[in-house]
């Protein structure tokens, strides 16, 4: 915490302009000593025009954005180098700072230092490498929820209610002449655990919209060979991604894509047609189909409706009977020889016509509740983030069963405690320093 560090926080390579960042004690004078006139006394948050220069010589014409210690991202100074884009002049002035006594900043580092100075919580700091990473409107919503505090300020508000009620029973236990205070009966104990209960498990629930929103939506479009498979994943995509022909057997390897779908990032995986086959390559196909059906979080099993339903068919329908399989019957702009009245999450459409695919994308919005997922957007949602809420959720179950098994209420204080803490640990309030290392080591440089 004492380096001054640096850091290129623009991508590599050909563009307008780089950014190179500095924070850290020595920030300003470092860059004073390589700039072409004096900035010690500039006023914060001001930019300054003028050259970069090692000795004598110019690397290059560059804007300062000078910011003092402690309204910056960091809570240090902060000096912003705007510079001409491109690999070497970048790298010069990087290295001009390396000599003149910066260290190259890790992964990281300056939003590490900015949860290190209380700047942004634990919760904040892991929304801000998200909302570089987002792929999607609903990514990027989430994350803001979460740097914008309203996540933190649901999470405080659960913990307040639980630290009341902790020093209540504390009060009752070590104080209990004192009359003033609130008496915690086992009557209200469960009242209040009550009501701290419903809060958390809002929270989590919203998990599973979380992980939707983070991880996205895998789907494995599985069937015999030609049903149609990669024409779908064609027309979802709107592109060639796959190969069509009507010879069977065309697809005999994985062949991936992507899509967004209210916001939410569908990954659509077209798969080798699963029949019985003698070819080497094609069994090869066919077993990983096999396997990415177990590890998918929707099965699209697409068949032909023009076409008779044989032992192929039949077997695949037999294992179509969990949650998360899609029959999809293609082909319907043509005549169908056969109808499927018995089976649920049967969706009929075709890739001839523009909105073909419409009643599958309205089933995989249903399925997920996608629209339900885009009212509120301030869910937990990385694994982190999970395993804590759901510590702190069983904490609370073991109270509320203490309670109800007539354990001493004194007793039951431990278990609230264990429930504060793994939320405090969301947020960072308490934190080891082995998990803070390896949660910042998934940013990018620079950030």
């Amino acid at each position: 915490m004492e380096d001054t560090i640096c850091a290129i926080s623009t991508s590599l390579g050909v563009g307008a302009i780089s950014i190179i960042r500095l924070t850290g004690p020595k920030a300003i004078s470092i860059v004073n000593g390589i700039f072409s006139s004096d900035i010690t006394n500039t006023d914060t948050h001001v930019i300054k025009y003028g050259h970069i220069k090692d000795n004598d010589e110019v690397i290059d014409e560059v804007l300062l954005m000078i910011m003092k210690a402690p309204k910056t991202y960091t809570k240090e100074d902060i000096v912003e180098i705007n510079c001409h884009g491109g690999y070497n002049t970048t790298h010069k002035i990087l290295e001009i700072l390396l000599k003149n006594g910066c260290r190259l900043a890790e992964p990281g580092e300056f939003t590490k230092r900015a949860f290190l100075n209380g700047r942004i919580n634990l919760l904040e700091s892991e929304a801000v490498n998200e909302l570089i990473s987002a792929k999607t409107d609903s990514k990027r919503k989430l994350s803001l929820n979460q740097l914008g505090g309203n996540l933190t300020r649901k999470i405080e508000a659960i913990r307040e209610q639980l630290v009341s009620l902790m020093a209540n029973i504390e009060v009752n236990i070590d104080y209990p002449e004192y009359t003033d205070n609130l008496v915690i009966t086992e009557n209200l104990l469960n009242e209040k655990l009550r009501d701290i209960t419903l809060e958390l498990d809002k929270l989590v629930e919203g998990t599973k919209f979380g992980k939707i929103v983070s991880n996205g939506i895998n789907v494995a479009i599985v069937g015999k060979p030609n049903v149609g498979k990669s024409s779908i994943l064609n027309h979802l995509l709107d592109e060639q991604k796959a190969i069509v022909t009507d010879v069977a057997g065309t697809t005999r390897d994985l062949v991936e894509g992507v899509i967004s779908l209210n916001g939410i990032e569908v990954k659509l995986i077209d798969t080798a047609g699963i029949h019985e086959t003698d070819d080497l390559v094609e069994k090869i196909g066919v077993e990983k189909s096999v396997n990415l059906i177990k590890e998918a979080d929707v099965v699209l099993l697409v068949l032909d409706a023009s076409r008779p339903l044989d032992e192929d068919d039949n077997k695949l329908l037999t294992t179509a009977n969990q949650d998360n399989v899609i029959i999809f019957i293609n082909k319907d702009d043509q005549n169908r020889l056969w109808n499927l009245d018995n089976k649920e999450n049967v969706v009929f459409g075709n890739t001839i016509n523009p909105d073909g695919l419409d009643s599958l994308k309205q089933k995989l919005i249903e399925m997920f509740n996608i629209n339900e997922i885009n009212k509120d957007l301030t869910y937990l949602s990385n694994a982190r983030q999970i395993d804590l809420v759901n510590k702190a959720n069983d904490s609370l179950k073991v109270a509320n069963e203490s309670l109800h098994s007539g354990i001493p209420i004194d007793m039951i204080e431990s278990d609230l405690k264990r429930c504060f803490e793994y939320l405090g640990q969301i947020i960072g309030d308490t934190y080891e320093e082995a998990v803070i290392d390896r949660l910042f080591r998934d940013f990018c440089v620079g950030k």
